[in-house]
C-alpha cells in the first residue's frame, strides 16, 4: 500500500487501538525467535470419540464423495481457476498467476498484497485452510475407505514440513489460522475410528508443535479495533475448537477461557439484535454462523446461553430473509468463504445452515421447508446433546435495526424485493460495505430480476473493485457522477453515506441518504398486486444517473423508456422514468459496466440499463409482472 492508504487507515483508528497496533508491530519484530520455542504437552493424549455414528442422507453422501473422488483425483476449483495438481500440492504456488510465493522468510516482511511479488494470496491462502481436507476425512467417515485418510495423511505431513512456525505466507493472517485449526479439528473427529489417526494426530510432535504454534499465534494477535469483524471470529473460534478438543498443553485451559469471552463478546458486537450480521454482507453472516457452531459444539457446556442464544437469532434472522428458494440477498462483500466444508460443492448452503438450524435449535413456526440432505447437519446432529435447551420465546425477526425491509407479494409466484436503508458497513472502515444505499433487489419465484452484481474481486484488478462496489454497480442512483461513500483503499471507506428509514411495511417502502449533501436521495417503493413501484427523489436536482442490474438469466428489449424482459417462460415489462435518456449494457470493459459476479473470481455479462439526465421531479420507474 503506498503511504496514503497508511494515513487514511490510521485515520480511522482510535488511540486505543494505535497503541495495540504498535504493541503488535513490536512483538512481530521480537517474534523473529519464537520458531525455536518448544511446547510441552501432557503425557497422556486423547480424543474425544463420536457419541453415535452419524445417519448421512445418501443424496449428501453421493455429492460428498463425487467431491473427494475429484480431490483424490487432483482436481479442485478455487475461485474459478481450476486446478490439477492437488495429489501433491505446492502450498505457495499460485495457478492464476503462475508465481510462488516465498517459503523461507520471515512471515511478517513478506508483502502478501503485491500480487505482482507473490500472486494472488487468496488462491495461495485457499488450499491452505485445509477444507479439502475435511470434505476427504468426511468421506472416510462415511465409507470407512482408508484411501482417503491416507491422502489426508499425506497433505497434512506435506505442510507441516514446507511451513514451519513463521515462515512463509501462512503464518499471516489469523482469520487463515483460525479456520485452518478448525479443520484440523474436524479432520481428527471425522478421522476417528482409523488406525492412523492418533500418530497422526496426538502421538506426532510435528503436529503437536504445529498446533501449539497456531494458539500461540492467535493469542498473541488478535484482530483488535476496526478489524473485528469476522476475523476476530474466525480466530476466536479456531483457538475455541482447538483449545477443547486439542486440550494437551498447559496453557489450553487459559486459551480456552480467553477463546470463550472472545467467541460471545465479538459475536454480539458482530450482531444486530435481529440476528443479522453487522458488516450488512451475506456470505459473512453465513461464514460467521459456520464458524460459531462448529466451535460452539466443541466447547458445549462451557458456553455461557448468549453464545447459544445469538447463534440460535442468526438462523432465525436467515429463515426470515431468504426467498422462496431458498436465498438470501446478495448484500456486500462476497468471496465464498465458508467457516467448515463437509459437504460436495453442489450442496446448497443456506438450505445447510437452515437444516443444521433446525437440528440444533428447532425450527420456529415461520421458518421456510428446505430439503434436508446434508453431510454437515448430519455431522453436527450427532452432537446436538452439547446444546443447552433454550426458551422458546421466538419471534419473526424485523430488520428494522439493520436498515433491512424485505417485501413479499401475497399471491401467485412470490414477488421478493430488498430494500437497503441501512448502516454503511461495521466499524469506522466499514470493509466489505459497497455504496449501495437504497439499492434494491428484485426476484420473481426466486430469479433475480433487479440483481445485486456481487464482488467478483478483492485485490489485485483494482478497476474492478471499484466498479462492484460502486453506486453505478447497484440499483439505485447516482448524483453528479461520484459514489455516495467514498472509497479510501480496497477494504477502507473515508466517508460514509447516513440512510434513514421513513416508512417500513410488508408492501411499502421509503428511505433517504445523504451522501450527496446538501443533496438529499429518497426513494419510496411499493408492491401492489403483481406491480412493483419506485420512486427516486433528489432535493437540489443535479444530473442523475439511474442504474438497474438485470438477472443473468433475463433478456431485454430496451425500446425508449419500457423495457421487455423475459426468462424462461416468463416475462414482464419495466417503464422506466420518462426524462432520462435509457441505453443497455452487457460484458463492457472500459469502463466495466454490464456484469453479474456469481461467485468469488468469476463473472459473467448480464444486461444493465442505465439512465443519465437532469433529475426534474419524482423519477418513477414500475415492474408490471403477469
Amino acid at each position: 500500500m503506498d503511504p496514503s492508504w497508511y494515513l487514511r487507515r490510521l485515520s480511522a483508528m482510535g488511540p486505543a487501538e494505535i497503541v495495540g497496533r504498535v504493541g503488535d508491530v513490536v512483538r512481530k519484530r521480537r517474534w523473529r525467535g519464537e520458531p525455536q520455542r518448544q511446547p510441552t504437552w501432557s503425557a497422556t493424549r486423547r480424543f474425544p470419540s463420536w457419541p453415535a455414528e452419524p445417519e448421512v442422507p445418501a443424496a449428501g453422501r453421493a455429492r460428498l464423495l463425487a467431491a473427494a473422488d475429484r480431490l483424490m483425483d487432483g482436481h479442485a476449483e478455487y475461485f474459478g481457476v481450476a486446478r490439477d495438481d492437488l495429489v501433491a500440492p505446492d502450498w505457495m504456488f499460485d495457478p492464476k498467476t503462475g508465481r510462488r510465493a516465498p517459503g523461507d522468510r520471515y512471515s511478517f516482511e513478506i508483502p502478501y498484497r503485491d500480487e505482482n511479488a507473490i500472486g494472488d494470496i487468496k488462491q495461495i491462502w485457499e488450499p491452505s485452510r485445509h477444507q479439502h481436507l475435511t470434505v476427504l476425512a468426511a468421506a472416510y467417515r462415511v465409507t470407512g475407505d482408508d484411501r482417503y485418510a491416507h491422502r489426508v495423511a499425506d497433505h497434512l505431513k506435506s505442510w507441516w514440513s514446507a511451513n514451519p512456525p513463521m515462515r512463509g505466507v501462512h503464518w499471516l493472517s489469523g482469520i487463515e489460522l483460525g479456520i485452518r485449526l478448525l479443520s484440523w479439528v474436524w479432520v481428527r473427529r471425522l478421522l476417528d475410528g482409523w488406525s492412523g489417526a492418533p500418530g497422526l494426530f496426538e502421538d506426532n510432535p510435528d503436529a503437536l508443535r504445529q498446533i501449539w504454534h497456531h494458539q500461540r499465534w492467535l493469542a498473541a494477535f488478535p484482530s483488535r479495533g476496526t478489524s473485528a469483524n469476522n476475523h476476530v471470529l474466525a480466530e476466536s473460534a479456531g483457538q475455541l475448537a482447538a483449545a477443547c478438543a486439542f486440550d494437551w498443553y498447559p496453557e489450553s485451559a487459559r486459551w480456552r477461557s480467553d477463546a470463550i469471552r472472545s467467541l460471545d463478546f465479538h459475536l454480539r458486537a458482530n450482531t444486530f439484535a435481529s440476528g443479522l450480521n453487522r458488516e450488512l454482507a451475506t456470505e459473512y453472516h453465513g461464514l460467521v454462523l459456520e464458524l460459531g457452531l462448529a466451535a460452539a459444539l466443541e466447547a458445549g457446556p462451557w458456553l455461557p446461553r448468549s453464545t447459544w442464544l445469538e447463534l440460535r437469532a442468526m438462523c432465525d434472522a436467515l429463515a426470515a430473509m431468504v426467498d422462496c428458494a431458498g436465498r438470501p440477498p446478495r448484500q456486500g462483500d462476497a468471496d465464498d468463504g465458508y467457516g467448515l466444508i463437509v459437504d460436495g460443492p453442489e450442496t446448497d448452503r443456506w438450505h445447510s445452515l437452515l437444516a443444521t438450524g433446525d437440528a440444533l435449535f428447532g425450527r420456529a413456526e415461520w421458518w421456510p421447508k428446505m430439503p434436508v440432505d446434508d453431510v454437515r447437519t448430519a455431522l453436527f446432529a450427532v452432537l446436538r446433546s452439547r446444546v443447552p435447551r433454550l426458551d422458546n420465546a421466538r419471534q419473526r425477526p424485523v430488520f428494522s435495526d439493520a436498515g433491512m425491509t424485505i417485501l413479499r407479494s401475497e399471491y401467485g409466484p412470490e414477488i421478493w424485493c430488498r430494500c437497503d436503508s441501512g448502516p454503511h458497513g461495521f466499524l469506522a472502515i466499514a470493509a466489505h460495505a459497497h455504496a449501495d444505499a437504497l439499492s434494491i433487489e428484485v426476484r420473481h419465484d426466486g430469479v433475480d430480476l433487479l440483481a445485486d452484481p456481487g464482488t467478483y474481486c478483492y485485490h489485485g484488478e483494482p478497476e474492478w473493485r471499484a466498479y462492484f462496489r460502486s453506486t453505478l454497480g447497484h440499483n439505485t442512483l447516482q448524483v453528479g457522477g461520484v459514489d455516495q461513500s467514498s472509497s479510501g483503499g480496497p477494504f477502507l471507506w473515508t466517508r460514509h453515506a447516513n440512510s434513514r428509514t421513513l416508512a417500513s411495511t410488508p408492501t411499502r417502502w421509503q428511505a433517504e441518504h445523504d451522501g450527496y449533501a446538501p443533496a438529499l436521495h429518497r426513494r419510496t417503493v411499493e408492491l401492489s398486486g403483481r406491480t412493483l413501484t419506485v420512486v427516486d427523489e433528489v432535493t437540489g436536482g443535479g444530473a442523475a444517473t439511474l442504474a438497474f442490474h438485470l438477472g443473468p438469466l433475463l433478456a431485454v428489449d430496451l425500446e425508449g423508456n419500457t423495457a421487455q424482459l423475459s426468462w424462461p417462460g416468463r416475462t414482464a415489462t419495466l417503464d422506466l422514468p420518462p426524462q432520462l435518456a435509457w441505453t443497455a449494457h452487457r460484458g463492457e470493459t472500459n469502463p466495466p459496466l454490464g456484469w453479474y459476479s456469481p461467485g468469488f473470481g468469476r463473472r459473467e455479462p448480464a444486461t444493465t440499463l442505465i439512465g443519465s439526465g437532469p433529475v426534474t421531479g419524482p423519477l418513477t420507474t414500475v415492474l408490471r409482472l403477469p
